[in-house]
């Protein structure tokens, strides 16, 4: 539990001159395209905008948990105020690193791609200029913004400086206050079974549930309060799940899926999201308006819960041998937008692809997602 400690609160505080805040399925309008500033000696004159079945294992016996409660009392006031949009600039990552005592970027390669890498104590992060893809510490990070060579410097959003470079390299003395409540949600359930398994036709929901029993006792035993938005075949509004969250004063919450791309069934790997912050372009849509200017209350917990995606992402990867497809934002996850804590939702493999979908069919596999999320939050 002190390694998760000390890593939300790097988010907290975030870095000395980072950029700061200014104060599926829902709704949200096409993102307006972002406008470099005038040139200055730390700011580009122009930017480039952004480019667009074996044996089954039985789960451990679970203690009975709370029931599923449909609440229609609004939730508390939230603690933090939920953030506008700031304004869009560009800086020069050399001069924001050497700030923050990181130094300065090493470049590691020039051809067929550039890419520059940026460290710290916490890890390194490593950016392709030109493209949104990066990684850190080995695993994929979406950023908002594809960073550019101006002039020989390396430019970067000053949003992703503040939502994703910030929360993951600098670090802080200081420590959050925690009561160690998580919430787990078992997407779907009832009349909205999810994907389906090429396989046999079997729900998303079943494993899900799954997934959920077999996590919560372990997150028990390193002394953390669980409740489940669900326990059994029971239907929940997205909304509910949220409110449900924020009613049980949960500290984290964590939404587990598997994802179809039906009927395409060469997609696979594991997927990781958490709300995208105010100003920035999603890395998914789905279809739906992506309005940029949009805040939710979970926004005021952008870093914490980048900081918590990174880590249980990474985890569940090394346990289980997935492809990486990577940390990614989403705005229309309505399951994330209400909620007063760090929160993210966790895509873990394709039901779609026959060879994923058996694995995930596979009892081990699923107890594996499960002890890879525990052991991340110990």
């Amino acid at each position: 539990m002190g390694i998760l400690l000390t890593g939300l609160a790097c988010c907290l505080a975030g870095c000395a001159t980072a950029p700061t805040d200014s104060n599926s399925s829902t709704e949200a309008a096409t993102a307006p395209a972002v406008t470099a500033p005038p040139a200055t000696t730390t700011t580009p004159a122009t930017a480039a905008p952004p480019k667009p079945a074996p044996a089954q294992t039985a789960p451990p016996p679970i203690a009975p948990y709370h029931p599923v409660m449909q609440f229609n009392n609004p939730p508390p006031t939230v603690s933090r105020p939920e953030p506008s949009a700031p304004a869009a600039t560009w800086t020069s990552l050399d001069h924001w690193a050497v700030a923050n005592d990181l130094g300065a970027p090493h470049r590691l390669t020039t051809s067929p791609v550039v890419t520059y890498a940026l460290g710290s104590r916490q890890g390194v992060m490593i950016i392709e200029i030109g493209s949104r893809d990066a990684t850190w510490n080995g695993a994929q990070l979406h950023l908002g913004f594809a960073p550019e060579i101006i002039d020989d410097q390396i430019f970067v959003h000053s949003l992703d400086l503040a939502k994703n470079f910030a929360p993951l390299l600098c670090e802080s003395p200081s420590l959050p206050e925690l009561h160690h409540i998580i919430v787990i949600d078992p997407g779907h359930g009832g009349r909205e079974p999810g994907a389906i398994s090429v396989l046999d036709n079997r729900p998303e929901k079943a494993f899900t549930l799954d997934v959920a029993r077999r996590l919560a006792p372990l997150l028990e035993a390193r002394g953390w309060t669980v409740y489940l938005t669900r326990t059994n075949d029971s239907e929940l509004a997205v909304t509910n799940r949220a409110i449900f969250s924020v009613q049980h004063g949960a500290d984290l919450f964590i939404s587990l899926h598997f994802n179809s791309s039906a009927p395409d069934h060469k997609q696979n790997g594991l997927e990781t999201y958490c709300l995208t912050p105010v100003g920035m372009p999603s890395t998914l849509t789905r279809g739906y308006p992506d309005i940029v200017t949009r805040s939710f209350p979970a926004n005021a917990y952008d870093q914490e819960s980048l900081w918590l995606a990174v880590r249980l992402h990474a985890a569940i990867l090394r346990a289980t041998g997935e492809e990486d497809r990577g940390v990614r934002r989403a705005r229309f996850l309505g399951v994330l937008q209400g909620q007063h804590c760090p929160a993210v939702l966790i895509e873990n493999g394709y039901l779609s692809n026959p060879q994923e979908a058996t694995k995930i069919e596979n009892g081990e596999f699923r107890q594996k997602i499960a002890e890879a999320i525990a052991n991340a939050l110990r």
